[in-house]
Parts: C-alpha cells; structure tokens; sequence
C-alpha cells in the first residue's frame, strides 16, 4: 500500500467521522425527526461542498474549522437513547437531591 493511499485512506475515515459526530450533534439540538432531518440535508450538502478540495493546506484548514465548529456546538446535555445508560426513561434530567438541614 502507498503512502498515497494511505493517507487517502485515513482522511477518508477522519471525514466520515466529523461527518457523523456532526449528524449526532444535530440530533442533540433537534430530536425531532423531520426537523433533524432539513438539518442532515444541510450538513450533507456542506461536506459534498468540499469533497472536491485536494489540496493538503486547505483539507487541513477544512478539518480544523470543522472540529472547532463542532466543539462550539456541542451540546451540554447531549442526547441519550431513552432505554440507554443515563437515557430520558432513567429520568437524567431530574434536578438533585438537596438533602435536608440537620439544624437542631
């Protein structure tokens, strides 16, 4: 395998992962399917808008605007599968316990 290919390789896989952390960030802001959805076709067509750039400074330009865009938007609590570790049927976003004053 070339160096070439390789790096093909890898880039290729590090796309394919911000472009489906971003799917997932979206899904954190919108649960709601249809709504999600305008905003999937949005970030689909930004990524194909892009998918013609070869050169190395400009991908690597790409890349890191988009991991900051995509540290800027993260959610503070992200979505979570209801049936899933501290999903929404757990009840997660119950306020805490304030325990009670032991004053005698």
């Amino acid at each position: 395998m070339s160096a070439a290919s390789t790096f093909q390789n890898a880039h290729r896989l590090h796309v394919q992962s911000l472009y489906k952390r971003s799917l997932k960030l979206a899904l954190d802001w919108t649960i709601q399917r249809d709504l999600w959805r305008q905003q999937a076709l949005h970030i689909r067509a930004q990524f194909e808008a892009n998918k013609h750039v070869t050169n190395p400074k400009e991908l690597q330009l790409l890349l890191k605007n988009t991991e900051k865009e995509l540290q800027e938007w993260a959610h503070p609590d992200p979505y979570k599968l209801y049936l899933g570790p501290e999903g929404t049927k757990w009840e997660r976003n119950l306020p805490p316990l304030v325990p009670e004053s032991t004053h005698h």
